[in-house]
């Protein structure tokens, strides 16, 4: 059925126990933050609307808590890139010593120790993020090679059920592209863009493994996320309530948030320690087959732009360098 085991998977989040409370303060902290300034933001709203009828109150509500909660959705678009550097990546890096069986400091020593081996591999959060930009588009592209092999099989209805099956790929290739950076920074190469790149192509090379275990783990993911979702339907209300000019929507979206917050701080960390288990066994004792490099480059401009920043910082390492002269 599936390939990854779920007690092992547990077991490492309890050894990364600090980065899994870290992860749950930040995480629960953007949905609070939401909150309160969306709340805020209706307030303000409300205040300004006692100056008219009821109606315009009503909208004024309306508007100022959409304003806020547009505010704060643009302070984390600027945040996005230290939450994968410091919370996601440092969290990647101690599970990634986990499988390799090396002992790890505890406590807060356990984050800083993550960290610096975080700056040791991306010197910048905007390398990190950049890189993992170009990989989610590489990964898009295999799922769309996938959408096409089932487009031209004669099955009828094959073009609706082909439209499904990417929607729900790419969901569920969202667990798989922190499995890449967990690549570059087991490798320990000085060059992650080469190191990405090698780990592109051994994904790609088992894309139906990976795919076929990442596939379970979204239906995993997102049936615990909408247990979840319902279970905050009535305080997320509550909190709406409490809101000056209770905001019909608001529960909803909140609810929505809280959701959200516990798929990233929980869920996310169980379904990527489930997918480095298959992966890092899957690749073992393999070599990226150049016939796959080759492909993807006539596939990915993302690809090519990554293989030319790798090809252009520095040699590939020694493991890839023999697999690309076995063509």
């Amino acid at each position: 059925m599936w390939d990854f085991s779920v007690g092992g998977a547990l077991a490492m989040m309890a050894r990364t126990m600090p980065f899994i409370v870290l992860r749950m303060a930040v995480y629960f902290g953007i949905a609070v933050g939401y909150v309160l300034v969306t709340g805020t933001g209706a307030g303000i709203g409300y205040g300004v609307g006692g100056f008219g009828d009821e109606g315009f109150q009503a909208n004024t509500t309306m508007w100022g808590g959409i304003m806020g909660f547009g505010l704060f959705g643009a302070i984390m678009y600027w945040a996005r890139e230290y939450i994968l550097y410091i919370v996601k990546a440092g969290h990647i890096a101690v599970l990634v010593e986990l499988i390799d069986g090396k002992p790890m400091p505890d406590g807060k020593s356990q984050v800083s120790h993550a960290t610096a081996v975080v700056k040791e591999r991306f010197a910048q959060a905007s390398v990190l993020f950049a890189i993992d930009q170009l990989v989610k588009g590489v990964i898009g592209a295999i799922t769309g090679l996938v959408r096409g092999i089932l487009t031209i099989l004669p099955i009828p209805g094959a073009q609706q059920l082909s439209g499904i099956l990417h929607a729900f790929l790419r969901v569920a290739v969202g667990f798989i592209d922190e499995v890449i950076l967990a690549y570059a920074i087991r490798t320990g190469s000085t060059n992650p863009w080469g190191s990405a790149r090698e780990a592109l192509v051994l994904y790609g090379q088992n894309y139906k493994v990976m795919l076929k275990n990442a596939a379970w783990l979204a239906i995993i993911v997102y049936l615990m996320s909408f247990l979840v979702f319902l279970v905050m339907l009535a305080p997320a209300a509550l909190v709406v309530y409490l809101m000056p000019g209770a905001w019909a929507a608001g529960g909803f979206v909140f609810a929505l948030l809280f959701a959200w917050s516990v798929k990233a701080a929980l869920l996310e960390p169980f379904a990527i320690a489930c997918m480095m288990q298959v992966y890092f066994r899957t690749i073992e004792g393999q070599q990226p087959n150049p016939e796959w490099d080759a492909r993807l480059e006539q596939m990915s401009a993302k690809f090519r732009k990554l293989k030319a920043r790798a090809l252009g910082e520095a040699r590939p390492s020694a493991a890839a360098e023999s697999g690309w002269r076995q063509a």
